[in-house]
């Protein structure tokens, strides 16, 4: 994920203007990602994994974001 995106993610968790994610996860052998909740603060959202499904390939999760 670029950058920028990840900083508009972040931007609007912490705003409280997103009430449930889904996101994909893909294993990556050789390489680097982003880490995506490295900015949540946590003071203000707190994240609960609502779902999982695992594939062979890939892990779905749903999250809900909960305002502090």
């Amino acid at each position: 994920m670029e950058s920028g995106v990840v900083a508009t993610i972040l931007e609007y968790l912490n705003a409280g203007l997103v009430d449930e994610f889904s996101i994909t996860l893909s294993p990556v052998l050789f390489g680097a990602g982003t880490r995506l909740f490295d900015g949540v603060d946590g003071s203000r959202i707190a994240l609960e994994q609502v779902r999982s499904q695992p594939s062979p390939r890939v892990t779905h999760l749903t999250c809900t974001v909960h305002r502090r």
